[in-house]
């Protein structure tokens, strides 16, 4: 009897532990060796999930997470700016600026110039894209893009470059898909906002694999973005030359070469050259073994120079600054070195490189792209994302210097020149390139090339200012 009433009560406590240990964890014993081959009883747990960590938020994240958009302004400014910094591995000005003070500068500009701009933070994220939106005299509006994260929009991207960049395709609209999606997630969501406060510029601040996005190409199923809006691309607002100059009365200094020792030659570069300096705008020209660094430094101290062109080949790569360079005749002048040319005394206003080239999506050859203006110590900067063809680049300055006669920003000149090539105006028919201010014979190597439109995004959309609009 007592055998059996054993039993009962082993069962019974059996029962109740198995019941328990469905709630909570079972503590058990595990024994460990130590160096002396004793013992340690070691208290586990099986069957116990740890609790999760913590997720850890951004500063901005957190900000706008919360709607405090007066602090996420300010985050993504100074997270921009020491992305530069590190880059270039130099301190950049670091003056305080808030989302007031953007939106009174615009205003202020907006009063001087006739011209409304808008600045755009775009801001991709692992889970979603954040677009904050600055207008003239106005508070910060965010809106959350749950549609697309950085991995989406990098995806297209790509895309994009893969057929817009390509003079293979430079027949086709393939490019559109991308070029549309990309519209409907960074610009459609704010077209209220624009329309609303009539502006006519937008200054992109952008993230990491957006910063050499073709922003001009951009379609919203019947415009192109550059048909509504002027654009400009700045690393930081903080690191934006605000004050407006205006150019009709200045000089420019017309530079560059035709023929490299290890790089496929230029041969439309004298008559672009000739043509900016004697048909458009008054100023000097120097060519090939006169296109050097000395002579750019001795003519800038001789007069006050606010244009400079550069007329020649420049590669923006991945790696440091220093992989990135204008070639001048002979000598390349790396990005890291430009600081050192004294660019801002005298100031000069704009720098146009008419031939780059850079590698669309890689973080630090974007990086060193839209950070030229800030870096060189130049105001503006209007330079090209691929190089397109000597014909196309001779087509498009043209236009540029043209409209900058007129344009009440540099931004809107580019514009102009754009939707110029855009509609069919300039076009190269019979060994001449055709504009609406009248034909230029083109030089004997290129004279005999096929009659072409250039009006595919692939001649035009490379174009890009970076730095300030004004």
């Amino acid at each position: 009897m007592k055998l059996v009433i054993n039993s009962l009560n082993f069962l019974v406590a059996m029962l109740y532990l198995l019941s328990n240990t469905s709630q909570q964890a079972i503590q058990a014993k595990e024994l460990i060796p130590t160096a002396n081959n004793s013992t340690i009883p070691i208290t586990g747990y099986y069957n116990y999930d740890p609790p999760p960590k913590p997720v850890t938020r951004s500063p901005v994240e957190t900000a706008l997470d919360e709607e405090n958009l007066t602090t996420a302004v300010s985050e993504i400014e100074a997270m921009w700016k020491k992305q530069y910094q590190d880059y270039f591995r130099r301190s950049f000005p670091d003056p305080s600026i808030t989302s007031k003070d953007i939106a009174n500068t615009l205003n202020i500009l907006a009063k001087q110039t006739g011209n409304r701009s808008a600045l755009i933070y775009v801001v991709p994220m692992q889970e979603q894209l954040e677009l904050v939106i600055i207008t003239p005299g106005n508070q910060p509006v965010h809106k959350r893009i749950l549609q697309t994260n950085s991995q989406k929009l990098l995806e297209q991207v790509s895309e994009l470059k893969k057929y817009l960049t390509n003079p293979r395709l430079s027949d086709t609209k393939r490019y559109l898909p991308a070029a549309q999606t990309l519209y409907q997630w960074m610009i459609k969501p704010l077209e209220q906002e624009l329309e609303a406060n009539k502006i006519n510029n937008l200054i992109l601040c952008m993230g990491v694999g957006l910063r050499t996005l073709p922003l001009a190409a951009l379609h919203d199923g019947e415009k192109f973005l550059i048909e509504k809006y002027s654009l400009t691309r700045i690393p930081a607002f903080k690191l934006t030359n605000t004050i407006y100059t205006n150019l009709k009365k200045s000089q420019v200094l017309a530079m560059g070469a035709s023929t490299f020792k290890d790089q496929n030659p230029l041969p439309a570069v004298p008559l672009e050259l000739s043509t900016i300096t004697q048909k458009f705008w008054k100023g000097k020209e120097f060519l090939n073994q006169d296109f050097t660094l000395p002579n750019l430094q001795s003519q800038r101290n001789e007069a006050d120079f606010k244009i400079v062109h550069l007329a020649t080949h420049a590669d923006f790569q991945s790696g440091t600054s220093k992989n990135s360079y204008v070639q001048f005749w002979d000598t390349k002048l790396t990005l890291d070195q430009m600081s050192k040319l004294g660019w801002n005394n005298p100031p000069v206003e704009l720098l146009v490189l008419s031939a780059c080239r850079t590698a669309i999506g890689n973080e630090q050859a974007e990086l060193g792209f839209a950070g030229l203006a800030v870096q060189s110590g130049v105001k503006s900067a209007i330079a090209s994302l691929w190089y397109i063809s000597d014909e196309g680049t001779l087509a498009l300055m043209t236009q540029l210097y043209h409209h900058l006669q007129t344009a009440p920003i540099k931004a809107e000149a580019l514009r102009k020149a754009q939707i110029a090539m855009l509609k069919g105006q300039v076009y190269l028919e019979n060994g001449q390139l055709h504009t609406n201010q009248g034909n230029i014979a083109l030089p004997t190597e290129l004279a005999g090339i096929a009659n072409k439109n250039l009006s595919h995004p692939y001649y035009w959309a490379a174009f890009t200012v970076v730095g300030s609009p004004w």
